[in-house]
């Protein structure tokens, strides 16, 4: 899709579709009320009819408005005006493009930037209506023997902007919202993969194709004997029980001074999860590819950053393994020790994501951090504490925890703090070894990050857990590609702190 903006009067556009707002209750936007003047009170005769009452996501598409040069006329119903937010403004854009997706149009010009949003400037709009835009023209069907292509695909949306003066905001601000949506769909693409193809060495060669593409980044991989080597018996505990060698990938972003110590994003790898001998139940076992968003995550984020060139430091490092039941297979009861040191008895082989993240989050060490966010679906007590709403949010630094909080609500990709109290360390007690790996029913989401804590001692660090906005479940499976946005807005806050 190409992205573009431009200052101009909507009647005036020469293109395949015009998009204007209109707010309830039947109240047109100024972009609808030019078109209405120009074509003799159409719109408004329509309005007035019923036709469209502006409930938000309503749509209306008109054909051969007279006196404008556009061969159709889309009117979005936004809602009452002074309640458009960050979720409210996304639907209408994906209201928009949903509605022009069969509609024959290539090429569209939206005013829905003049849409009021509180607190929200022209850039803003811009890279949010990108992100919707692509979200819901995204589809994934890479497999299937058919493909279908749309008949008359929408190839370019132009934004509108009130003068020349805006021009150039406008233009950076597609330049990011495409890095970012581009940086999302790789995360989706990757995700919604099989196990079978989407494997720790598929992962480790995406890696090696991005260091292709982006000549400031550096990509390393090590494999079983490496990680062995280093001591990870944590991680070896996992990847042992697969035919599929595990991999630890690193992928260095060098944007930022050489004295500037990196932001270090980890990413849960696990290209399936079966459970190992904790076997999982049957149902849904499926979408156990999705157990590797963590990794794909943090692989779009760095993408993003790479192809905006920001003037930053940021490492990827994401363990990968399968988990699975093999005869080679860690057992209840069993004791390892971690790259730490530490020991663990592992009492669930399917709580087996904190095992690879612990070593990973040591290993992280040697990158000398400014902050380490780890990223994972880890925890099914995520989705029931928080749905499929915000991540689970925890860390052990408050002004990383804040400002993550900050670029969750900028981006509309929204995480939710828990307590990290020390009062739930003791649920991890063990009598044969340092620690458990699992602490029992209550609290699940947080003794998970209270285990990982154990190991981010020497660092910032900050633990998301993604489990509940990973992916989508039911007739719309699939994988959402959060929190690329979320973890790409954190670094944009940060350039922008550091320059002020």
């Amino acid at each position: 899709m190409e992205y573009t903006v431009k200052s101009g009067s909507p009647e005036k556009q020469r293109i395949g579709c015009v998009v204007a707002a209109v707010y309830a209750p039947r109240t047109l936007s100024a972009a609808a009320k030019t078109l209405d003047k120009a074509s003799g009170g159409l719109i408004s005769n329509l309005i007035r009819r019923g036709e469209l009452e502006g409930d938000l996501g309503g749509t209306l598409l008109l054909h051969n408005v007279e006196n404008t040069l556009c061969d159709r006329v889309l009117l979005v119903g936004c809602g009452k005006e002074k309640e458009v937010d960050t979720r409210a403004f996304r639907k209408i854009n994906s209201a928009m493009a949903s509605t022009l997706k069969s509609s024959g149009t290539t090429e569209v010009a939206s005013f829905l930037t003049e849409i009021p949003v509180k607190r929200r400037g022209l850039s803003w709009k811009i890279q949010q209506s990108i992100e919707a835009i692509d979200e819901t023209l995204y589809s994934f069907n890479q497999l299937k023997s058919e493909q279908k292509a749309p008949r008359r695909p929408l190839r370019k949306f132009v934004f509108s902007v009130s003068g020349r003066g805006q021009l150039a905001e406008g233009e950076e601000a597609v330049r990011r919202g495409m890095a970012i949506s581009t940086g999302i769909k790789l995360t989706k693409d990757l995700a919604n993969l099989p196990g079978n193809i989407c494997t720790p060495d598929y992962l480790a060669k995406q890696a090696m194709t991005m260091q292709k593409q982006f000549p400031r980044t550096k990509v390393g991989v090590l494999d079983e004997k490496d990680i062995e080597s280093l001591g990870m018996g944590a991680f070896m505990s996992v990847t042992r029980g697969s035919r599929q060698a595990g991999k630890l990938i690193t992928i260095e972003y060098k944007g930022g001074d050489k004295k500037q110590n990196p932001v270090v994003l980890v990413g849960k790898g696990v290209t399936f999860d079966s459970g190992g001998i904790s076997l999982k139940p049957g149902a849904a076992m499926d979408e156990m590819k999705y157990d590797m968003c963590g990794a794909a995550g943090v692989l779009g984020a760095v993408s993003a950053c790479a192809e905006l060139q920001l003037p930053a430091n940021v490492v990827g490092i994401i363990p990968t393994v399968e988990n699975m039941p093999d005869g080679m297979a860690s057992k209840p009861g069993d004791i390892v020790t971690s790259m730490s040191g530490q020991t663990i008895e592992i009492l669930n082989t399917d709580a087996e994501g904190r095992l690879i993240l612990c070593d990973a989050l040591t290993y992280a060490e040697k990158f000398n951090p400014d902050v380490v966010i780890d990223i994972a679906t880890l925890t099914g007590a995520c989705v029931v504490a928080l749905g499929a709403h915000p991540a689970g949010l925890m860390g052990n630094h408050k002004p990383l925890i804040h400002d993550l909080l900050k670029a969750g609500k900028n981006s509309g990709d929204r995480c939710w703090e828990l307590p990290l109290w020390d009062d739930y360390q003791e649920q991890l007690d063990s009598n044969f070894a340092d620690m458990a790996n699992i602490g029992g029913k209550g609290a699940g989401t947080i003794t998970a990050a209270c285990f990982l804590s154990r190991f981010a001692k020497k660092y910032h660090w900050a633990h998301l857990d993604i489990a509940g906005v990973a992916w989508s479940s039911g007739k719309e499976k699939g994988a959402t590609g959060r929190p690329v946005s979320l973890l790409v807005q954190y670094i944009l806050q940060r350039i922008a702190d550091n320059r002020n």
